[in-house]
């Protein structure tokens, strides 16, 4: 066997240190220039054939390397299924006989061709594959562009709102300045959210079938989690309470979660796995959702818990979210508990109780400063079919003993209506900022927590709706639940479109 590069026998020690002597390795090498569907495919397919996938980013000496090493490696390594990625300073079969991968994968143009690394597994028992790929040169980063993307030329702010309720923009300023000041405690059931981007291939022949094959996914946390997450972004100091499984969407959300500055508080459930939404996407749409969760109540027990732990944190708190998706985690007996803490405290509590695929009933939640239900939610709740949404915000409002309520009409805007009688209006009509939103599923999460954090420094429902509209806007205008951030609102507050 020929002597190695000191970089390469670097590389083989950093394996065998990760991998562990049980794991399979598949090993790929190329240069990798641009990051396309066909390379994406070439590797997944790798990375199924075994545990450990190692890609050898040929160094800048090799014939076809058109970018600079560095960044063809850096390509290569923001590719979540490729678990090892180095510059191969030596040829691609020296390295194989010096590793030994199980499988060594290859491109199946490289199939009717002469292949050096045929001889070289042949020596040691292992296998050269090939696979397909395609010839569509659309970069990773392209791929995953629609996710960042944000154009802020559709967002448009109707003065009239602003005017109507004498709202200035250095008062909305001043009011984004003091959420640095809050502790908020955030309560309510974690969703993991996988994004899986894919090719379309064609319509099936043996039934009518959309055919796709997956190229990307990626995650976010979700849920209440994405909740706690725009509290930490907006400045606040996030704490989250929730239920997870024992498993590695769990994990995935702890370490995500706690990059966004969120102190999380875990409790597991033998029972349950952690809630994960799958949408799979093509051509900038979603083709299908799946759902792996459980919809059952936390046990006795494991909710006493729960509240013994939420108490240490409330005496310092000025805000409670209760954020319910109707999977489990906020029992009515956890609920009535935390809010009659908190009544005894003067604590501001507010609440959504979410109901899309899942049934929920906001009206349990007594005593918020605010509640903020689609109108399905809200007729749900009163059951309710006919009535005008005037009357059907008053009589909720009633019912729940709330001192302001929103209803959310997606792309109408909101409804927003309030008890207290010192406002010269009790029920406006506030239209969506956003002309043109790409994803619509974190709207009312981003505007639950800006509107809240506002109420929760002292400004009124106007001020405190048109900033959580704001947070709502930026949230649509992109892909993914990725939290919103002060940066976001005051960039709004004195650029953009006004009417």
């Amino acid at each position: 066997m020929k002597l190695l590069s000191k970089a390469t026998e670097g590389a083989l020690q950093e394996i065998s240190l990760i991998a562990g002597i049980e794991s399979k390795i598949v090993f790929v090498s190329g240069n990798f220039n641009i990051v396309h569907p066909g390379h994406l495919r070439l590797l997944r397919f790798a990375a199924e054939c075994g545990q450990f996938l190692v890609v050898g980013v040929n160094n800048k000496d090799s014939v076809g390397a058109i970018l600079p090493e560095e960044l063809r490696l850096e390509g290569v390594s923001s590719i979540s299924f490729v678990n090892y990625t180095f510059i191969l300073e030596d040829a691609p079969e020296d390295f194989i006989m010096a590793l030994k991968p199980d499988i060594v994968v290859k491109g199946t143009e490289y199939e009717f061709k002469d292949n050096a690394e045929h001889k070289a597994v042949e020596g040691y028992g292992g296998k050269l594959l090939f696979s397909s790929g395609d010839i569509t040169f659309s970069s990773l980063d392209l791929l995953r562009k629609e996710f960042s993307d944000f154009n802020r030329s559709t967002i448009v702010k109707p003065k009239d709102f602003l005017n109507r309720h004498n709202v200035k923009i250095p008062d909305l300023r001043e009011i984004v300045f003091k959420w640095k000041t809050l502790k908020v405690v955030v309560i309510g059931d974690l969703i993991v959210d996988e994004y899986i981007t894919c090719d379309a291939l064609g319509m099936s022949q043996e039934d009518p079938t959309i055919v796709v094959t997956p190229v990307d996914s990626i995650k976010f946390a979700g849920g209440a989690g994405i909740v706690a997450a725009h509290v930490a972004g907006l400045g606040a100091e996030a704490i989250f309470f929730s239920v997870t499984g024992k498993d590695q969407t769990a994990e995935f959300a702890k370490a995500k979660l706690d990059a966004y500055g969120v102190h999380t508080h875990f409790f597991e459930d033998d029972n349950r796995p952690t809630s994960l939404k799958q949408r799979f996407r093509a051509n900038g749409k979603t083709l299908l959702r799946v759902s792996h969760l459980r919809q059952h109540d936390i046990t006795k027990d494991l909710s006493a818990r729960m509240f013994e732990a939420i108490k240490t944190k409330l005496d310092t708190a000025n805000l409670v979210i209760f954020s319910d998706f109707n999977y489990g985690c906020l029992p009515q007996v956890l609920v009535d508990e935390v809010v009659d803490y908190c009544k005894a405290r003067n604590i501001l509590m507010v609440a959504d109780s979410q109901s899309s695929s899942q049934l929920g009933d906001v009206s349990r939640f007594k005593n918020m400063e605010l509640i903020t239900p689609t109108e399905r939610e809200a007729r749900l709740a009163l059951r309710d079919f006919d009535s005008g949404l005037a009357f059907l915000s008053e009589t909720l409002i009633n019912k729940t003993i709330a001192k302001n309520i929103i209803i959310t009409l997606g792309n109408e805007g909101l409804l927003i209506h309030t008890s207290d009688n010192e406002e010269k209006y009790l029920t406006d009509r506030l239209p969506a900022l956003n002309t043109s939103p790409k994803d619509v599923a974190g709207a009312g999460d981003s505007f639950l927590v800006c509107c809240s954090l506002s109420l929760a420094v002292g400004a009124n429902i106007w001020k405190s709706s048109y900033l959580g509209s704001l947070a709502a806007a930026c949230q649509v205008g992109r892909i993914g639940n990725i939290p919103i951030t002060t940066k976001d609102i005051e960039v709004e507050l004195v650029n953009g479109n006004n009417l």
